[in-house]
């Protein structure tokens, strides 16, 4: 075993970066300091044994002579003690220190060893880490937001201040919990096969989902999720969230609002073609009483040839038919209050229109033009709804046109394809809006109509954005207006863009 002489130990402790200071147990004072000690203070080592606490020692009230000599004593008593303590340099510079005072008995007496180093850096590290800590509690006490942290397992493993708050519950009964025992419908299931924790496929995820509180009140949440991994720290799908719940019941306020002005609209329009109907129907119900009375008064008669009174019932009984086919088109228009979205082609849903259309344009003396585009277009829609809008436009462009000139009485609807959109528009000879209410005609209750409701356009515009569409106006030259709405066609990426963003949405 290699033996060291004494030489050799005060080499080795010459060579430490640590700083080391030698007292007297009994007396405190300096003895020796080593070279780093030495050139960190400033002093020789001749100038070391004068040196007195004040000397060497920040003169901050926490750092004061008093509480070094308990800290030293301490040490003589105990055999070690460490101390943050304040040594000033010979230049005056401070230096913040964790110092560790150490007993040690030498041949000729004890001293205790003081090894001191800087941790003005650590310190400094700590305290901006104390204040950033402190300023993000602070500026996330109060957010609408919610942060969750969910390992793979399910289990939370951090939950923000606010998250606690949203959630209805304290932090000890959030942590370590499973989180799908607060959802309605577990909500792992989602996560794993919408966020996944490979970093080469990671990306966010968006929905909405119900939870139970500690008071058993359900609310709906909308999270953005992603995975995330924070070295040395945590790992797991993070959600951001906030109570939608508000928010969600106006939705549905306002849809089941929405299904009554259209239910309501739906029959206001039958009420405006009422009148056209009962002179559509009172055509062949006169032409049927005139042939059967005409049969009867030939039987009355007893005459002889069955051939004029065969004829005027076969002509009662076509007669019979065109109203029952009426009769049979406005059933099937007003049984069709509900219905799904389905794939359909607006140049059918046009023609569909058309024959309620014609009706009113009959009795206003309008002539009706059909420019319908040659290859279909096909939308994804409430086929019932879309024809509402049709409808509601081209009755207000005939009732525009009904007291004008004849040779100013044309409604023209085409359909055309353009930009991935389906759009109809229809062109009336009209007077034209006021350009100051141009931008107002599809408000609410605002109509150009004496005695209207304002309701129709407003409807329109409805129907139209919950079918991912646009609907407009503009005045024609010389004379006239064209409204107009496009839907995105089915193929569409537009279509198929929105549609994903209404699916996340909901």
């Amino acid at each position: 075993m290699y033996s060291f002489g004494k030489d050799d130990f005060y080499r080795m402790v010459e060579a430490l970066t640590l700083r080391v200071i030698l007292h007297d147990v009994e007396t405190k004072s300096i003895l020796w300091a080593n070279r780093a000690a030495r050139e960190t203070l400033g002093f020789t080592l001749e100038e070391f044994p004068a040196l007195k606490a004040p000397d060497m020692t920040s003169s901050a009230a926490k750092y004061r002579r008093e509480v070094g000599l308990k800290w030293l004593d301490d040490a003589a008593r105990t055999g070690q003690s460490v101390i943050e303590w304040c040594y000033r340099a010979k230049n005056g510079n401070e230096i913040l220190s964790e110092a560790i005072a150490t007993r040690v008995s030498l041949e000729s007496r004890d001293v205790l060893i003081v090894q001191f180093r800087d941790i003005s850096a650590e310190e400094a590290l700590k305290r901006e880490l104390r204040r950033s800590k402190s300023r993000l509690r602070e500026f996330m006490h109060d957010l609408a937001e919610g942060v969750v942290v969910v390992d793979r397992g399910g289990c939370v493993v951090y939950v923000s201040e606010s998250g606690c708050r949203i959630l209805g519950r304290a932090e000890e009964d959030v942590l370590g919990a499973t989180f799908d025992t607060f959802c309605e419908v577990p909500l792992m299931p989602l996560l794993r096969d919408n966020v996944p924790p490979d970093a080469t496929t990671r990306g966010s995820f968006s929905t909405r989902y119900r939870v139970r509180t500690a008071a058993g009140e359900l609310q709906w949440h909308q999270a953005a999720m992603r995975y995330v991994e924070i070295e040395d720290d945590v790992s797991g799908y993070l959600l951001l969230f906030r109570d939608v719940t508000a928010q969600v019941e106006a939705e549905s306020l306002e849809r089941e609002r929405e299904r009554e002005i259209e239910y309501l609209a739906r029959y206001n329009a039958m009420g405006e073609m009422a009148m056209t109907i009962a002179h559509e129907l009172s055509q062949p119900l006169a032409a049927t009483r005139n042939f059967i009375e005409g049969a009867s008064m030939r039987l009355a008669k007893n005459h002889a040839d069955p051939h004029p009174i065969r004829f005027g019932l076969e002509a009662a009984a076509r007669q019979v038919e065109h109203a029952s086919l009426i009769i049979k088109s406005i059933r099937e228009y007003v049984v069709k209050l509900e219905q799904a979205e389905v794939l359909a082609n607006l140049n059918d849903i046009v023609n569909d229109s058309a024959y309620f259309i014609s009706l009113k344009c009959e009795e206003a003396d309008v002539r009706l033009e059909l420019a319908l585009s040659a290859d279909p277009l096909p939308i994804s829609c409430e086929k019932v709804l879309i024809g509402q809008v049709i409808l509601n436009i081209a009755f207000n462009a005939i009732e525009e046109m009904a007291t004008l000139p004849s040779d100013r009485r044309t409604l023209r609807i085409e359909t055309c394809a353009a930009a991935d959109k389906a759009i109809l528009s229809v062109h009336d000879q009209g007077r034209g809006l006021p350009h100051a209410n141009s931008q107002r005609i599809f408000d609410g209750f605002f109509s150009g109509k004496p005695g209207g409701n304002g309701i129709g356009l407003a409807l329109c515009k409805s129907i139209v954005s919950r079918h991912r569409g646009d609907i407009w106006a503009q005045n024609r030259v010389p004379y006239g207006t064209s409204f107009a709405f496009s839907v995105p066609l089915c193929a569409s990426p537009a279509y198929r863009r929105r549609r994903a963003a209404d699916r996340r949405a909901s």
